[in-house]
């Protein structure tokens, strides 16, 4: 077992962290904080700092269910100790500042509980409400279309 201040390759920290080498090499694309030493031949090794800012990222993402982007707002403004939950806005910089298109009114939340009665049973209801959630801001977005082309919603 390495020491807690010896540097790390792709192979030992991809496996620490449970993600392909891949993974790693793309968060490098769009992290720039993550800054591994390249030796002989573009070996790879991490520092601590970097293999723990790689969990924090890895927890972000796959724990915390934020968006890169939103990872990056996060460490770019230095608030990644206890970060509040992400929100469905969570990509406005794409958007208007309420995170739905310009002069488009964000979607009403939906009761997960207002399913219908012949819905499959075992969907657990965060999936559902999820979902919901997805459908309400694909019908806002074909009514955008819609409006941008001129022509009915139902023919779109």
């Amino acid at each position: 077992m390495k020491s807690a201040t010896a540097f790390r390759t792709i192979s030992e920290v991809a496996t620490d962290l449970r993600v392909p080498q891949h993974v790693l090499r793309f968060w490098e694309t769009k992290f720039p904080q993550i800054r591994p030493l390249k030796r002989g031949g573009g070996r790879r090794y991490y520092r601590p700092e970097d293999v723990e800012l790689l969990r924090r990222i890895q927890a972000l993402l796959y724990e915390e269910r934020y968006t890169i982007k939103g990872v990056q707002r996060l460490l770019k403004e230095g608030r990644t100790a206890n970060p509040t939950p992400p929100l469905p806005e969570d990509s406005e910089d794409e958007t208007g500042p309420d995170g739905a298109g310009e002069g488009v009114p964000a979607p009403e939340p939906l009761d997960p509980n207002d399913a219908p009665e012949d819905e499959p049973p075992g969907l657990p209801s965060d999936l559902r409400h999820d979902l919901l959630m997805v459908l309400d801001e694909l019908k806002a977005l074909r009514g955008v279309l819609a409006r941008l082309s001129g022509r009915d919603e139902k023919n779109i």
